[in-house]
């Protein structure tokens, strides 16, 4: 849900001159940690699927709160624990006491962070990807209409041989079609980090699922796809 507090929008310089509205909440505080939370929602859910002691009033309670998100609370508890993800815990834990056990259940602080900025991206490029699709719409006709219309060229900042207004547009509408099958293909090579550990074992779900490999890998895919990555 969105915000419009200074937790809704990532805080640069840049951001009031250059951003949207939906691109600075993409890379907020609030999107960052609300996602978080959401991840820790695919993680129980599945676990809960697979087996282990979850459940659906301590999934429900953390659904209710995923965007119930104490600042302040983080903050101070990140000063007293000098770590941001535990930080988090604990602040989701505090309203979220029946599914407190069970956050953040056999992951690690990558599982939240890594996984986030990829979401992150992902969406970051699904915003950008429509717009330079009407850009190159809006100026697809343009040629065409003035295919016929002479004007200078130039080369080394030097008026040059003659062109036409449509030949330059043309040049335009390129780089943006390149532009469009580049970030396209930038977003659809992302892959997701899934549920690993900090050295990209798996070692803690292992023991989680005594020994059962296939549940550890059915894990890492049921997230993946609730995530929305292949």
């Amino acid at each position: 849900m969105e915000g419009t507090d200074e937790f809704s929008k990532y805080r640069s310089p840049l951001v009031s001159r250059y951003a949207s509205k939906e691109m600075a909440y993409n890379f907020s505080d609030r999107k960052k940690f609300s996602t978080w939370r959401k991840l820790w929602i695919y993680l129980a859910k599945a676990e809960k699927v697979l087996g282990l002691p979850i459940a659906d009033a301590q999934i429900q309670e953390m659904e209710a709160h995923t965007n119930n998100i104490d600042f302040s609370m983080a903050a101070e508890e990140e000063r007293k624990l000098r770590h941001d993800v535990m930080a988090h815990v604990h602040t989701f834990a505090h309203c979220c006491p029946t599914a407190a056990p069970i956050i953040h259940l056999g992951a690690t602080s990558c599982y939240v962070g890594d996984n986030t900025d990829l979401i992150m991206l992902r969406d970051g490029f699904d915003i950008l990807l429509p717009k330079l699709a009407r850009v190159i719409d809006r100026l697809a006709n343009f040629p065409e209409k003035h295919a016929d219309l002479p004007t200078l060229g130039f080369t080394h900042y030097q008026p040059a041989q003659l062109t036409t207004v449509g030949k330059w547009a043309c040049l335009w509408l390129q780089d943006l079609a390149m532009d469009m099958r580049n970030l396209q293909r930038a977003r659809d090579d992302l892959r997701f980090r899934g549920v690993k550990g900090t050295t990209g074992t798996q070692a803690s779900f292992l023991q989680l699922f005594q020994g059962d490999h296939d549940k550890v890998e059915e894990l890492d895919r049921m997230v993946t796809e609730m995530a929305g990555f292949k």
